[in-house]
């Protein structure tokens, strides 16, 4: 199981310095300059000029790289350009606030979506069946920050039950984690359903039925830990996108995440946090993955890893 740990982690080296080298130059592609944004748009030119040697960024681009590169072969992220924290700390802040809102948006779509596409599937064809198809079709195609508006005006300020905005008590995670749930919710339910509809048309489920198993047994033990597999895959997929692509429900919320960082790093071309946010989520991805894989290991025993 190390070994093949060890082995992941190294097929993923070439991932990781893809990521580094692509967004180091697209970033700097992009129209726009830290220093004009540092000294204002009406600074002088020698002001401006002073501030691009004291960020380094008069250099040639490959000089730029081989001194990022080695930086951050020595641990070392950078200083952010705006606010000149280490972007290591920004990451330790901010970081822990996205992982909160993904963990409990995916617990909110794995606890609802599995479900709802068990029942799908043992009702096809049925009203359940169409309420759940229809109800994914509207979760996959909704705007997440229209449902977020939405969910404020209800809930908040219509209703008063969960704070607008900000991030404290867990009443403050419920609806952002809704919101940014309801997609993947809507795609775990889909893919059990058509799990369920895969494992329940082989023949071992019907020889089990044949024998006079209780319907119950046949579906959960027999048919939903068969169909495990892809949900789990899905599952950690859309953990990962969650991390991700919160950066629409941490800004309509005002969350302290690492999305809302993004946003605003890229808005003052502050190239090293948005380097190091990006490059955090490369490694998420990676770990995410690998954490799937040993778990196929626990739900089939057929799989194994030498």
């Amino acid at each position: 199981m190390f070994q093949y740990a060890l082995r992941r982690v190294l097929i993923a080296v070439p991932s990781l310095v893809g990521v580094i080298v692509i967004v180091f130059f697209m970033v700097r592609l992009a129209p726009g300059d830290p220093a004009t944004y540092l000294a204002g748009e009406f600074a002088p030119a020698e002001t401006i000029e002073a501030i691009r040697r004291r960020f380094g960024l008069d250099r040639p681009l490959h000089e730029q790289f081989g001194i990022y590169v080695v930086s951050l072969g020595q641990g070392d992220l950078g200083r952010s350009t705006r606010t000149q924290r280490m972007v290591i700390d920004d990451l330790k802040q901010f970081f822990p606030n996205t992982l909160e809102l993904a963990l409990g948006a995916i617990t909110i779509a794995m606890l609802i979506g599995i479900p709802a596409g068990v029942v799908a599937a043992i009702k096809q064809n049925t009203w359940a069946d169409l309420f759940v198809t229809v109800g994914a079709l509207i979760g996959v195609s909704m705007p997440v920050f229209w449902f977020g508006l939405l969910a404020i005006l209800y809930f908040s300020v219509e209703l008063g039950w969960f704070p607008v905005a900000g991030r404290g008590s867990l009443a403050h995670l419920v609806l952002p984690a809704v919101t940014l749930g309801v997609s993947s919710m809507a795609i775990v339910a889909r893919m059990t359903r058509s799990a369920m509809l895969e494992v329940l048309s082989q023949d071992y489920i019907r020889t089990a039925t044949a024998k006079g198993l209780v319907r119950n047994r046949v579906v959960l033990k027999h048919a939903f830990r068969n169909a495990m597999v892809p949900i789990v895959t899905i599952g950690g997929l859309e953990f990962g996108n969650l991390m991700a692509g919160a950066v629409l429900t941490e800004t309509v919320f005002n969350w302290p995440g690492i999305g809302r960082l993004l946003v605003n790093s890229i808005q003052a071309r502050d190239y090293p946090v948005v380097q190091g946010v990006v490059l955090l989520i490369a490694v998420s991805f990676i770990l995410i993955n690998i954490a799937v894989d040993f778990i196929y290991a626990v739900i089939d025993p057929r799989i194994r890893y030498d």
